[in-house]
């Protein structure tokens, strides 16, 4: 369902929604068609800011702001994938994660339009004359071929983290692991004090591996009672941030390199990761104490 809202390029009328932003934020007219196309293809959304800046139709300043800008859409092409994945492991924490996630991706998204109100000059107004073939309407054939095409690929990752992950927490449980580790933790993880010693594991497995092993692990410990809602979502949370610099080496850096140049593409995961995570704790912080 989720790989298929996806294909329907459902987030379409949200895209819309960016005239009035874009003007709050004095950012140009090729920004404003970057921020709607990344609703539907993020590769295509750099592209265009990276030939912009190439021809100096934008500043540098500007592209960094509009990569940053461009983060919202990017969260909302992945939103349906999020939620599916998480809804079936851990139930109604993934209302909550769900929400603080997509909290902390409207915080960041004023402050970046803040921060571009006060560091751009207001644009002259410039009418786009192409029209991308990316936002067209897709038909449910073409539609549920490129599904199926993702279901294929995302099920076969599920299967081979869910299995092996219930079964080690399982073990792990049984064996008195976690008691190990809260002892390990109050002597070499003073930092992560405040989380339960059971959830750690949700975090290694979120570091390590990648999102959906965390929340893999994270059902497993919610089925079995040893952790609640509470436990889990911050636990999702502190892997979400520690796993960021990991996020950035394996995927990012490869994907921005081959638009941007290797040193602004550098500047420009700084900058995402920098608003990303603080942004999450932000959000985070605010859960923990209210």
């Amino acid at each position: 369902m989720a790989n298929f809202i996806e294909a329907l390029n459902w987030t379409q009328g949200v895209a819309k929604l960016a005239g009035p932003l874009i003007r709050l934020g004095n950012l140009s007219e090729m920004t404003g068609a970057s921020f709607s196309v990344a609703f539907f293809s993020g590769v295509s959304a750099n592209t265009m800011l990276s030939e912009a800046y190439e021809q100096k139709k934008i500043s540098k300043r500007e592209l960094a702001l509009a990569n940053l800008f461009n983060s919202l859409p990017t969260y909302f092409l992945h939103l349906p994938t999020i939620f599916f994945i998480t809804a079936p492991l851990i139930k109604g924490a993934a209302f909550i994660y769900v929400g603080l996630t997509f909290a902390a991706a409207i915080l960041r998204t004023c402050l970046i339009l803040i921060i571009s109100r006060f560091l751009l000059p207001r644009p002259n107004k410039i009418v786009l004359s192409q029209r991308h073939e990316i936002q067209k309407r897709v038909n449910l054939s073409a539609a549920w071929r490129k599904t199926w095409i993702r279901f294929k690929k995302r099920i076969k990752t599920i299967v081979v983290f869910t299995v092996p992950i219930y079964t080690g927490i399982f073990f792990l449980t049984r064996m008195g692991m976690f008691n190990v580790m809260k002892t390990f933790m109050s002597k070499h993880l003073a930092f992560l004090s405040w989380l339960d010693p059971q959830s750690i594991g949700i975090v290694l497995f979120h570091v390590a591996a990648e999102f959906t092993a965390g929340v893999v692990a994270a059902g497993a410990l919610l089925n079995s009672g040893s952790l609640g809602y509470r436990e889990i979502v911050l636990a999702l949370l502190a892997g979400n941030v520690l796993s960021s610099p990991m996020r950035a080496v394996r995927h990012q850096f490869p994907y921005y390199a081959g638009i941007f140049s290797p040193r602004l593409a550098l500047e420009l995961i700084f900058y995402s990761q920098f608003f990303r995570v603080g942004s999450i704790i932000i959000i985070g912080v605010v859960y923990y104490y209210y």
